[in-house]
């Protein structure tokens, strides 16, 4: 079916005459005016190899759309990348910047009324972006992931970013020098592109084509691959027959492509990131699931299938070789909603059709998995009643369950210092708190601590608790990460002293703050009321804004307001 396009105006009218005389003047002709108008949604920034290589893209993106018979606009977004933006105000900037790129293209591409929009995603936050907005404006969109980075070696052994991320944490406990991580640095990219491992780009981007929004057979590709070019000039080519057929992102994001979405980044034990990013995507696109519950549901039926950096041995060009998305897919056939549309035409069903497995042992059938476990767990209880999230390795070599007395730290800085004064025990349980949404606000980081723990020896002899956000990249030691309620708004783990019993129990699902509750109630009675942000930065307007990780941290939900007596304060 086609439909009315919004961009043309009835000739004669205000509207009409201002975009002529405009467009005019960047030369498109007439006969462009009664065509479709797809944006080109470029998240682009000399700041970070993630995206310096998406302007190249934008020209043959174009001329495939014009070939296409449709008028494409370059519309340029925020540039979030994980490994640059979060060195202001300790990483706060980093998810609160996925929800200015949402309201970036709803102003440039609603404001413009054009009829459809290509995405280009690269780094963490710009395919989660890309995917709220086109459920929020319910347009055509097709999702292109601009692929990962190549890799170097150093001293005859691969190295990646991620690697870079990890030994930094090594230099202070004296087992790397700067030197060497300095020499490493040098060394660990290759290229523009995504970190090459399972962190939260890729996944995302695995999550986009699983979901049925980006073109089958996309993700994940090396950055400027042969893939990559052949993604955008489909993409191109067939952003166009959607405006003309009506395909709108609400059509495809149902119930069942979360479903599989989740099945998919399970099999893969993806980054624990991907349930609010997805969990925001429902909610913009109005579809009634809970992801932390499907993830749930999911977790005893959906086995470890690849087991890619940093979950494993193997790296991310192997999984695309392997056959990448469409491969896992297949072999997740049976486990799959099958009937799901996708942007590329097809059900889900029949584009697995043909699909063939280039190396079962990268991508393992459902009968032979690498791992039986649930690669990401939901743990509920006394300390976290909205749920938090565990991450577990194919080795899966972490502790399953841990008790031991609390020590609690209110900066990510603060817990720094602790383990370099060599003040942090073995059995301690480590609570990094006042990290979440209104708490940073905008969730700090807290990767580098869990790195340093690692660096000192600890890794596997401490337990943390957050409520504050890691990288897709972090899978060391035993991890409860992303805490809710968080403790500025009245969470228990607000409550937590020094001393405090506390039990994680990965196989039960628990986490409990061993604590009567005569006691927890005289200690909420003494916590003050956050202090509200006033200010009018982004940060500012994000803490007053922002709804909770159930909801997707998107803005314009509810937190529950703490009132005198509920505790509050960090």
């Amino acid at each position: 079916m086609t439909r009315p396009l919004r961009s043309n105006f009835e000739p004669g009218t205000t509207r009409w005459a201002m975009r002529r005389a405009q467009w005019r003047a960047m030369g498109l002709s007439a006969e462009d005016e009664v065509k479709p108008k797809v944006a080109i949604v470029n998240s682009s920034s000399g700041l970070a190899s993630c995206f310096s290589h998406l302007d190249g893209i934008v020209a043959p993106l174009k001329a495939a759309i014009r070939s296409a018979g449709g008028v494409p606009f370059e519309v340029r977004t925020a540039a979030p990348s994980d490994a640059i933006t979060s060195a202001g105000r300790a990483g706060q900037y980093i998810l609160p910047s996925r929800d200015l790129v949402v309201h970036d293209i709803e102003v440039a591409v609603e404001g413009a009324q054009l009829d459809g929009m290509v995405c280009l995603a690269s780094c963490d936050k710009t395919a989660p972006a890309h995917l709220m907005a086109a459920a929020r404006l319910d347009l055509p969109t097709i999702v292109v992931a601009c692929g990962y980075q190549a890799t170097g070696r150093y001293r005859g052994e691969h190295v990646d970013f991620e690697d870079i991320f990890l030994r930094a944490g090594h230099v202070a406990s004296g087992r790397l020098t700067v030197a060497e991580l300095g020499e490493m640095s040098e060394c660990a990219i290759g290229g523009p592109g995504v970190c090459a491992g399972m962190g939260t780009a890729n996944s995302m981007h695995i999550a986009c084509e699983a979901l049925g929004m980006a073109m089958a057979g996309s993700t994940p590709v090396r950055a400027n691959g042969d893939r990559m070019w052949r993604a955008v000039h489909r993409a191109g080519t067939r952003i166009v027959e959607l405006v003309d057929e009506d395909v709108r992102p609400r059509q495809i994001l149902t119930p069942d492509a979360f479903r599989n979405a989740v099945t998919a980044i399970l099999a893969v034990s993806g980054s624990v990131n991907c349930l609010k990013h997805l969990q925001a995507v429902a909610v913009e696109a109005g579809c009634d699931v809970d992801i932390w519950r499907l993830f749930e549901e999911l977790a005893a039926d959906v086995p470890l299938l690849t087991g890619v950096k940093p979950n494993g041995d193997r790296h991310v060009d192997e999984f695309e070789d392997a056959g990448a998305t469409p491969a896992l897919l297949k072999q997740l056939a049976p486990l799959l909603r099958l009937d799901a549309p996708t942007v590329t035409g097809p059900r889900l069903g029949e584009l697995l059709s043909d699909v063939r497995v280039a190396d079962p042992e990268v991508i393992r059938p459902l009968d032979d998995p690498l791992a039986r476990h649930p690669a990401i767990v939901v743990v509920r209880g006394s300390l976290a009643p909205d749920g938090a999230i565990i991450k577990r390795t194919v080795a899966d070599d972490a502790p399953l369950r841990f008790r031991g007395p609390a020590r609690v730290f209110t900066s990510r800085e603060e817990g720094l210092a602790a383990i370099r004064r060599g003040e942090v025990r073995r059995g301690e349980v480590l609570v990094l708190r006042g990290l979440g949404l209104r708490g940073s606000p905008g969730m700090g980081l807290t990767s580098a601590f869990v790195f340093a723990l690692d660096g000192a020896g600890l890794g596997e002899h401490v337990a943390v608790i957050t409520d504050g956000q890691l990288s897709g990249l972090v899978n060391k030691g035993l991890v409860v990460g992303e805490v809710a309620p968080e403790a500025a708004t009245g969470g228990p783990l607000g409550l937590v002293e020094k001393g405090d019993e506390i039990l994680v129990d990965v196989r039960e699902r628990r986490v409990e703050l061993l604590v009567d509750e005569e006691i927890l109630a005289a200690r909420r009675d003494r916590l003050p009321l956050p202090v509200p942000a006033v200010g009018c930065g982004w940060l500012d307007v994000y803490a007053r804004e922002v709804g909770p990780l159930t909801e997707g941290a998107t803005l314009g939900g509810r937190l529950p307001q703490p009132t005198a007596g509920s505790g509050g304060g960090p």
